[in-house]
C-alpha cells in the first residue's frame, strides 16, 4: 500500500493520539469524553450524517470526513499523525434500512470498515478496537451465549458486523495490525436516540414516560436482553487498548452477563403499560463475559436499577 505517513507532526502537548470513528454518535461521544479524562488527545472522525456535532465533547479535536472516501480519510490521518488507537464505531446501524437498501449501508459498514483497517494499517496505528454486535448470534438455544457460538446473523446489519470481524482478523493476521472486535449487547445510557437500532426498549420507554404515553410492549414481554451501561462500554473499549493479552483479531462479548425481560425493564421504569403485535425479533440474550474478565481484566460496574435510576433522573423522570 502507498505510505502518505512518513512525517508526522509534533505533539506539542505530549499526550497520546487516539481517533474515535463515528465519535458523534451516542456510544463514540461517551467514549471521547472517557478518553479525553484519561489523558489522550481525542480526534473524533465523523460525518455527522446520524452524530450530532453536539455531542463531541469541546476538548475533542473534530475531522469532518466520510469513511466511504479513502482519500479523505487518508487526507485526514495525514494531518493527525501517530496514532495510538483507532475506535472504530461509525456505521448505519438501522436493520430495516439495511434490508431495504443492503448497496447502501454495505458502503459505510463493510467498505468503509475496510477503508479504516487499511488507512490504520498504513498509518502505523498501534491497534484498531472495532465496535461489533450481539445481532452476529441471532438466535441462540444456548445462554449465557459465549463468542464460540455458532454465528446466524438475522439481517443484513447483522452480517455485516460479522464481515468486520472478519476484517480485522484479516488485518491481524496478514498484515500485522493488531485489532480486537467487541460484540456489544443491548448498550444504554444518557442522550441515547429513541428512533435507532441502538435504541432498544429502554430509550423507546424513556421517551414514552417523558410524554406521558403508555410504555409499548411487542408480543407478552418476556423476551429477554442483556442490557449494559455505556461507561461500562467506555471501560471496555478503554481496557481493551490497554490490554497486552489482546490483537490478534479476538472477538469479545460486552454485557452485563444478566438477562432481564422486556417486563422487568417496563416495571422499573414504571409507567402504564400496552402490549403491541409481536414482531419477529431475538427472543433469549444473555452474554458469558468471562473472555472479556480474563483478557480486559474487565467487568462490569454499574447494575440496571442503578443505571435505570440514573437515567430517569437524567430524563426528569
Amino acid at each position: 500500500m502507498l505510505n502518505i505517513f512518513k512525517k508526522t507532526p509534533k505533539n506539542t502537548n505530549n499526550k497520546k493520539n487516539v481517533v474515535v470513528v463515528g465519535g458523534a454518535g451516542f456510544i463514540g461521544s461517551h467514549l471521547s469524553l472517557g478518553l479525553i479524562k484519561d489523558g489522550f488527545n481525542v480526534h473524533v472522525i465523523d460525518n455527522l450524517v446520524s452524530g450530532k456535532k453536539e455531542n463531541i465533547p469541546k476538548e475533542a479535536i473534530f475531522h469532518l470526513c466520510d469513511i466511504r472516501h479513502l482519500k479523505d480519510l487518508r487526507k485526514t490521518f495525514k494531518k493527525i499523525g501517530s496514532v495510538e488507537c483507532v475506535f472504530h464505531l461509525a456505521a448505519i446501524p438501522e436493520i430495516e434500512l439495511s434490508k431495504e437498501n443492503p448497496f447502501k449501508t454495505n458502503e459505510t459498514n463493510v467498505t468503509g470498515t475496510e477503508y479504516v483497517l487499511g488507512v490504520s494499517y498504513e498509518a502505523k496505528v498501534k491497534k484498531v478496537i472495532f465496535s461489533s454486535s450481539c445481532a452476529v448470534y441471532g438466535n441462540q438455544g444456548n445462554l449465557p451465549i459465549k463468542e464460540t457460538a455458532p454465528l446466524m446473523p438475522m439481517n443484513p446489519y447483522a452480517f455485516h458486523k460479522q464481515i468486520g470481524e472478519l476484517y480485522c482478523i484479516l488485518y491481524s493476521q496478514s498484515c500485522s495490525l493488531p485489532t480486537v472486535s467487541l460484540r456489544y449487547f443491548n448498550v444504554y445510557g444518557p442522550n441515547q436516540p429513541f428512533k435507532s437500532a441502538y435504541s432498544g426498549a429502554i430509550s423507546i420507554f424513556l421517551n414514552q414516560a417523558k410524554n406521558k404515553q403508555p410504555l409499548t410492549i411487542t408480543g407478552d414481554g418476556s423476551q429477554t436482553r442483556d442490557f449494559i451501561n455505556v461507561q461500562d462500554v467506555v471501560r471496555a473499549n478503554i481496557a481493551a487498548m490497554k490490554s497486552n493479552l489482546v490483537g490478534k483479531g479476538e472477538v469479545i462479548n460486552i454485557g452485563s452477563g444478566k438477562e432481564y425481560s422486556i417486563n422487568d425493564i417496563a416495571s422499573i421504569i414504571g409507567s402504564e403499560k400496552k402490549h403491541v403485535q409481536e414482531r419477529d425479533e431475538v427472543k433469549k440474550s444473555k452474554a458469558d463475559i468471562t473472555k472479556a474478565k480474563e483478557l480486559l481484566k474487565w467487568e462490569p460496574t454499574i447494575t440496571i436499577n442503578d443505571g435505570l435510576t440514573e437515567l430517569k433522573k437524567f430524563n426528569s423522570l
